[in-house]
């Protein structure tokens, strides 16, 4: 091999490298905020100011009341997407496993934290501002229930096989075209499945809610979803687009063939 051939392979693997590192960071990162900050529940029509949507689903009248997570999690299903088609599905299957572990590690320094006594003076130091007991306000927040932990990392993990699956199976139907097809498509999939386990495991066998309000809940919530990853569509191509500029065409043409693999 020459040395020119060595140069442009050493430049093509830092890149690979590169693009890899900046993807997980982003992955992981958003994963690990987007189970933390989900314990606040908020209102999507008053944050934007618009009236109650006051749909009936299932004899339950609903509004846009969600986990403030999924402001987060259609974006790790997109960099998701991205990451399928340039390392494959096992680029994604060793993001999920390294998600899932990173999780719950982080849960359990949190449950260690909420665990230690608190010193006196910090406890009541918020005690001008309304809280009484900054401890109890701690642990009331960072400490989530056992079922919504388990059912959120179950939901997590089957969304993620499924949305790689379909990704998979539509990349190689619709080869390098149709990239709104293939990711718009596995994500709804894989959202709609992610917005019913996750009440399935925390709240219907957790806190014994009516399968029927679970389901309208799950609905509400999948509604935004749905629309969040349509309106995120020209972001992915966005991206798709700096990754190309960022590889040069060859090597991007290569790094989708291989994925296929």
């Amino acid at each position: 091999m020459s040395a020119d051939s060595q140069s442009i392979k050493a430049v093509s693997s830092e890149k690979k490298n590169l693009l890899f590192l900046l993807l997980a960071g982003f992955f992981l990162t958003n994963a690990l905020l987007a189970e933390f900050i989900g314990v606040k529940i908020f209102s999507a029509e008053r944050t934007l100011g618009l009236p109650d949507a006051g749909f009936r689903i299932l004899g339950y009248t609903l509004n846009f009341q969600l986990t403030a997570g999924v402001i987060l999690w259609p974006v790790v299903f997109v960099i998701t997407d991205i990451v399928n088609e340039y390392f494959g599905k096992k680029g994604v299957q060793r993001l999920t496993m390294m998600a899932i572990a990173l999780i719950v590690y982080a849960f359990i320094m949190v449950r260690l934290a909420i665990w230690l006594t608190p010193a006196d003076w910090w406890a009541q130091s918020a005690s001008t501002k309304g809280l009484r007991d900054l401890n109890q306000a701690y642990s009331q927040v960072f400490g989530q229930g056992l079922f919504i932990i388990i059912g959120s990392l179950c939901a997590f993990l089957i969304g993620q096989v499924v949305d790689a699956g379909i990704f998979r199976a539509l990349r190689m139907r619709t080869g390098a075209k149709a990239i709104w097809l293939r990711a718009t498509g596995s994500t709804l999939v894989s959202q709609l499945l992610d917005s019913y386990v996750v009440l399935l495991i925390a709240f219907y066998w957790g806190a014994d809610w009516p399968l029927s309000q679970v389901l309208a809940v799950g609905t509400m919530g999948y509604i935004y979803k749905f629309s969040v990853a349509i309106l995120l569509t020209p972001v992915l191509y966005f991206v798709h687009h700096r990754i190309d500029r960022f590889l040069g065409k060859e090597l991007s043409d290569t790094m989708m063939e291989e994925a296929l693999n």
